[in-house]
Formats: C-alpha cells, sequence, structure tokens
C-alpha cells in the first residue's frame, strides 16, 4: 500500500498525472507514446504533430527491426563507412558519448547477444513474458567478452558527409534511441503551452506547469505487477526513465532472460534488481544511468549512484525501494513496507 497522498492517477511503466485536454497518444517504437500539453494555443496542434513526427524519423532510421533501415544497413558491414541520415549519425555519436561517460556500463555492441538469445523481433517481448524453444543459447564469440579484455568501442565519424564507421560490432540503439526521441519531441513541444509532458514506455520528459498548475506527480511503477506505485516523484524541467525486465523478458534453452544485457559478460545482467529508475535533466542520459546501474546489481547500485550524484531510485528481488540521497526531495510517498 502507498503511504501519504493517495495516488490520484493510474498506474504505467511511469505513470503521470495529466490534463485532459491537449492530448495524443500513438504506437511508435515498440511502444504507446503520450504527448499532452496544458493550456495549449492556437499552434499546439501544429507542434504536438511534429513532436509525432520525431518519434517516427527516429524510429524509421534506428531501428534494427527493419533490415532496410538506415541503422541495419550500416550494421551489415560495420568496419566500413557509410553516409546516415543526420538524425541516425546524431544518435550514434550520443550512444558513444554515454559509452565514454559510464565508463562502459553503456555499451550498444549488444545486438548479437539480444538476437542469439531470440529478441529478434519486437512482438511478443512487449506484451508478455513467453518461451521461445528454438531460440539460440547466446553461445556467439564475442572477443575479450567475460575477461575484461573485450576491446574498446571506437567508432569515427565524418560530419561533413554525415557518415559513420561503427565497427567492427553491430549496435543496437534501442533504449538510447527512445530517449532521445523523447528529448526531441519535448523540444517540438516547449513553448506550446504552459506546461509539457512527453511519456513513452518508462522514459519521460516533463516542462513547466503540471496540470495543477503546480509541478508534475509521477508514479514509479510496482516491478512485480502491483496496482500502486512504489513511489510518487514531484517533478518540473525534468526527466525521469525506468529500466526494468518486468516486461521484455523470456526463457531460452530452459533459462530466463531479460533485454538488459552487460556488455562486460554479454549476459542479461542486474543480479539482485527488478527495476532502477533515474531522474535527470535530459531523456537520453536517464535512459543511459537507469540502464548502466540496473547492470551494476544490487550490490553495486548505491555506492556507484551515491558517487555520482544519481538522482535514483532502485527495486530489488525482494521487493525494497532503495533510494539515494539526492533523490529524497522528490519522493512525495512511497510504498509501505
Amino acid at each position: 500500500m502507498i503511504s501519504g497522498p493517495t495516488s490520484p492517477f493510474p498506474v504505467g511503466t511511469l505513470a503521470v498525472r495529466v490534463p485532459q485536454n491537449h492530448s495524443a497518444t500513438f504506437r511508435a517504437m515498440a511502444t504507446e507514446v503520450n504527448l499532452h500539453v496544458v493550456d495549449g494555443g492556437q499552434g499546439t496542434p501544429v507542434a504536438m504533430a511534429a513532436a509525432e513526427q520525431v518519434f517516427r524519423d527516429v524510429e524509421a532510421a534506428c531501428t534494427r527491426f527493419d533490415p532496410a533501415s538506415p541503422l541495419m544497413r550500416a550494421n551489415g558491414s560495420p568496419d566500413a563507412w557509410h553516409e546516415v541520415p543526420p538524425l541516425l549519425l546524431a544518435a550514434i555519436r550520443e550512444a558513444y558519448e554515454a559509452y565514454v561517460e559510464t565508463g562502459g556500463l553503456f555499451d550498444p555492441r549488444v545486438l548479437v547477444t539480444l538476437t542469439s538469445l531470440g529478441y529478434d523481433r519486437t512482438l511478443p517481448f512487449e506484451t508478455k513474458e513467453v518461451e521461445l524453444d528454438g531460440a539460440a543459447q547466446g553461445e556467439v564469440d564475442h572477443p575479450g567478452a567475460g575477461d575484461g579484455h573485450r576491446p574498446g568501442w571506437e567508432p569515427a565519424f565524418d560530419l561533413g558527409r554525415s557518415a559513420v564507421r561503427i565497427g567492427p560490432e553491430p549496435i543496437d540503439l534501442g533504449g538510447i534511441g527512445k530517449g532521445l526521441a523523447v528529448r526531441w519531441a519535448a523540444d517540438a513541444l516547449r513553448g506550446a503551452g504552459r506546461g509539457l509532458l512527453v511519456e513513452a514506455g518508462g522514459d519521460c520528459a516533463m516542462g513547466g506547469d503540471g496540470p495543477d498548475g503546480d509541478r508534475w506527480l509521477v508514479g514509479v511503477e510496482d516491478p512485480s505487477g502491483g496496482p500502486d506505485p512504489v513511489a510518487v516523484l514531484s517533478v518540473r524541467d525534468l526527466a525521469c526513465t525506468t529500466s526494468s525486465t518486468r516486461v521484455r523478458r523470456w526463457r531460452t534453452g530452459g533459462r530466463e532472460v531479460h533485454h538488459l544485457i552487460d556488455p562486460r559478460t554479454l549476459e542479461p545482467g542486474g543480479h539482485g534488481l527488478r527495476a532502477v529508475t533515474v531522474v535527470q535533466s535530459d531523456p537520453a542520459k536517464a535512459e543511459v544511468w537507469s540502464k548502466a546501474l540496473f547492470l551494476l546489481g544490487e550490490d553495486g547500485i548505491a555506492e556507484s549512484a551515491a558517487t555520482r550524484g544519481l538522482v535514483a531510485l532502485w527495486v530489488d528481488d525482494a521487493g525494497t525501494l532503495g533510494h539515494t540521497a539526492a533523490a529524497e526531495p522528490f519522493i512525495v510517498c512511497r510504498a509501505a513496507v
């Protein structure tokens, strides 16, 4: 149960109390996307159309589920130079910056592992736990994986030609691509009203006033599937992202796996954790750090998040909620133990 104020909103991956006017909902990037503008004007519909187009453009350029996408064409021969759309070039550069910032904890070179485990399609992973009887066991040759000697990722960029050399391994931009889409969509909505919300499957950005003229209230989902959030956060002009194994997990070869792959071992990571939530000024960075902290597991997350001064909350396998001191000012209420 929830201690403190009663939750006035439904619970989703990140459930947010939202206004009823100037709203749009659509599917993109294998998730439901919600756009909301508080007290918008005549130009609001145009801004919302532009924000929706951001998701369409990011999906078209960065999806790994379409073999004809610019990303997958580049992945087809990752050690060669490829001229790519500027949006894809920007996404790969952001991914590389995140790789450097996290000391390699965020590393998009997990595509081969994900597909070898059977995650080579959007469905049915987005809807329920499944058993893949015929999936491979993930026995893929990655030099240095698991022994601490995996070569570093060193992509090359030619900004003048909008070209990239990913090499030598293909990459997956799913998580950071969604975070960037949220960032760029929020930019498109900025100024369209008194406040804005962009939410996409656990990643959200909130700007200006909430629907009640104050801060936005964000309910952090219970990763065990309970009806109440594990915590309610009060934020303004910030982004909030949750990385969780609640949905994208499945069984293959007699074992349970999930989509959050530790690049150090190329195995599903996050031992002892069910979910991690990070609040940051930027949704792409919040996405990166929620995943990176998750991969540190129950034993490493508290110290690492505190050392970096991150606003972070997490739920372990026992259902216990933990958080950094930096998160305390944002917590309105939390689940009673």
